[in-house]
């Protein structure tokens, strides 16, 4: 990732183009390939296995704290009255967990551009 001076004269990450809006799981694994030296093969291998590992963790109910970056919680949401906004009708909505991620304020900071990102972040 490029980066560019902030109006404070300090250096902010610039985001990806709409062209690529988003990080994909074959973008991590070809990052990987190219930082690690690791084979294509074992690239995926190892984005699929922190994703399972990411993904049965919270399936267990437990948290994931991810030092620098954020955490991902389960939050237990209660059952509460609710309604169709097509027809007004009064439905019930069922409790349910879902997953909230806060973000670092390390991590929120290089965003703001406050702080440089390190000399490992690109």
């Amino acid at each position: 990732m490029a980066t560019e001076e902030s109006p404070n004269g300090k250096n902010r990450v610039i985001l990806p183009s709409l062209e690529t809006p988003t990080l994909t799981k074959a973008e991590l694994a070809e990052l990987l390939f190219d930082r690690l030296g690791l084979n294509k093969r074992e690239s995926k291998d190892m984005v699929e296995a922190f994703f399972d590992l990411i993904h049965e963790t919270l399936v267990r109910g437990d948290d994931i704290k991810l030092s620098g970056f954020g955490n991902f919680n389960i939050r237990r949401k209660a059952p509460r009255p609710g309604r169709n906004p097509r027809t007004g009708e009064s439905i019930p909505i069922k409790a349910r967990n879902v997953v909230t991620f806060h973000a670092s304020h390390k991590l929120k900071s290089i965003v703001q551009g406050d702080t440089p990102p390190g000399p490992d972040f690109e």
